[in-house]
C-alpha cells in the first residue's frame, strides 16, 4: 500500500481509503468489523464516516466499536463529518459554533475516543458565517478534540475563502477536500481542484466508481442488478445513460487492452493524480477491500493519462 501526506500537512493516509457509509445500514456489527479488519489487513488506514452515515450515528458507532477490537487500532487514521441534519430544529446541524461544540462530543462518544484525526465539514452553511466556523474548529485543535480539519462539498471560491480567514486570522486551516471525482465526474477540475493546489489540500474523492458504472456490473440494455445503488430511483435515471455507458463501454475496452481491469483503470486514474491523497470507497466485504486496496497499483505513464483523459472528457 502507498502512502501519502494529505495536502501540505504531515498527515500520511493510505492511497486507497475506506467509505463507511453502509456501517449500521445494510451493514451490521459483524459485518463491519470483517471489512475494517481487511482494511487493515491490506494496508488501508483512512476510515472516513460521518454522524448521519447509517442514521443517527451507528456508521460511527459501529466503526468505534470495530477498530476497539482490532489489534492494528492504533494504524488507524479516523475522519468524520458534521453539519448535515441530525434533527429537526435550528441547532442540530450546520456550521454553527454552538452546534459544532456539540456534534464534536457526540462523535467522540459514539466513536469511543478521545479525539479524531481528521474533523470534517460535510457541507457549506450558508447561514453561518466562515469566520465563526473556522474558529470553533480551530479551538477543536487547540483542545485536543481534532488534529485535522477538512471540507467537504465545497466550492472553489469557498475553499479559498475558508483559506484567508486562517491566514488572516491565525487559525489552523483546511488540509482537505472531500469531493465527487470520478471518470465520469470530473465537474471538480474545473475550479475545486485549482483551488486545493493553490491552497494546499489534498483532494479526496468520493464515489470514484460512479455508484457502481465503473465496476462494469451494470450493463447497457440489461435492468441494473436488484438491490444495487442504480437499481431504481432517479440516480439510476441520471447515471443509466447512453452517453455514459458510452464511456464506460471505452474506458474499459481501453483497461482490458493494458491488461487490466475497469476497475483498476478508475482507481489508477485517480491515484495518479498528484493532488489526490487518497480515494475514497466504499466495501461490504472484505473481498471488495481486498480488490480495492489492489486497484490503485496501475501506475499510469504521461501517454495512458493523457489517452484516458481524452475518453473521459466530455
Amino acid at each position: 500500500m502507498e502512502y501519502r501526506n494529505l495536502g501540505r500537512s504531515g498527515l500520511q493516509v493510505s492511497v486507497v481509503g475506506l467509505g463507511t457509509n453502509n456501517f449500521g445500514g445494510r451493514m451490521d456489527a459483524g459485518a463491519t468489523a470483517n471489512v475494517v479488519d481487511a482494511c487493515l489487513d491490506h494496508g488501508i488506514n483512512l476510515f472516513d464516516t460521518a454522524d448521519v452515515y447509517g442514521g443517527q450515528g451507528k456508521s460511527e458507532e459501529f466503526l468505534g466499536k470495530a477498530l476497539q477490537k482490532s489489534s492494528k487500532r492504533d494504524q488507524a487514521i479516523v475522519a468524520t463529518k458534521f453539519a448535515s441534519p441530525m434533527g429537526e430544529g435550528p441547532h442540530t446541524s450546520g456550521g454553527s459554533r454552538k452546534y459544532i461544540m456539540s456534534a464534536v462530543d457526540a462523535s467522540l462518544k459514539r466513536m469511543g475516543v478521545d479525539y479524531f484525526d481528521l474533523y470534517q465539514i460535510h457541507r457549506p452553511d450558508a447561514k453561518t458565517p466562515m469566520e465563526e466556523t473556522m474558529r470553533a474548529l480551530d479551538d477543536l485543535v487547540r483542545v485536543g478534540k481534532v488534529r485535522y480539519l477538512g471540507n467537504s462539498n465545497f466550492a472553489g471560491w469557498q475553499i479559498a475563502h475558508a483559506d484567508h480567514i486562517a491566514q488572516r486570522e491565525h487559525l489552523t486551516a483546511f488540509i482537505s477536500a472531500q469531493n465527487e471525482y470520478s471518470l465520469l465526474n470530473r465537474s471538480i477540475e474545473r475550479e475545486v481542484v485549482p483551488a486545493s493546489e493553490a491552497f494546499g489540500l489534498g483532494i479526496l474523492p468520493f464515489f470514484p466508481l460512479a455508484s457502481g458504472l465503473l465496476t462494469g456490473k451494470y450493463r447497457r440494455g440489461e435492468a441494473p442488478p436488484e438491490g444495487t445503488r442504480l437499481s431504481a430511483g432517479p440516480a439510476a435515471q441520471r447515471s443509466l445513460t447512453d452517453s455514459n455507458f458510452d464511456a464506460v463501454e471505452k474506458l474499459e475496452e481501453y483497461a482490458q487492452a493494458h491488461g487490466h481491469t475497469l476497475l483498476e483503470l478508475a482507481f489508477s486514474w485517480l491515484a495518479s493524480k498528484p493532488y489526490v491523497g487518497s480515494v475514497i470507497a466504499g466495501a461490504t466485504k472484505p473481498e471488495q477491500v481486498a480488490a480495492n486496496a489492489a486497484a490503485a497499483s496501475w501506475k499510469l505513464s504521461a501517454e495512458e493519462m493523457a489517452d484516458v483523459d481524452a475518453i473521459s472528457r466530455r
